[in-house]
């Protein structure tokens, strides 16, 4: 299960964009993330989704790189693998 639908119906919540305009290939600076807001919404993300994210340093440039990144962590997590 992929965790993109719950990452952009968040970026809808929190930062009112609209759902058409956020794809796998949006890239966040875009959307007007820096990289301070990424590590913010990454922590809003470990809340609503109850993990824990690992601190090692990542690219994330689009929603897909941000959706891949949270459903790798959780497969570790879980002790599943793709």
């Amino acid at each position: 299960m992929s965790s993109l639908q719950t990452i952009q119906h968040m970026m809808v919540e929190q930062f009112d964009f609209k759902l058409e305009d956020i794809s796998p290939d949006t890239q966040l600076e875009n959307l007007g993330f820096d990289s301070l807001s990424v590590i913010e919404f990454l922590f809003s993300l470990e809340d609503k989704l109850k993990i824990k994210l690992p601190d090692q340093r990542v690219e994330i440039k689009t929603v897909g790189d941000l959706a891949n990144f949270v459903d790798n962590t959780i497969a570790v997590q879980k002790g599943c693998s793709d």
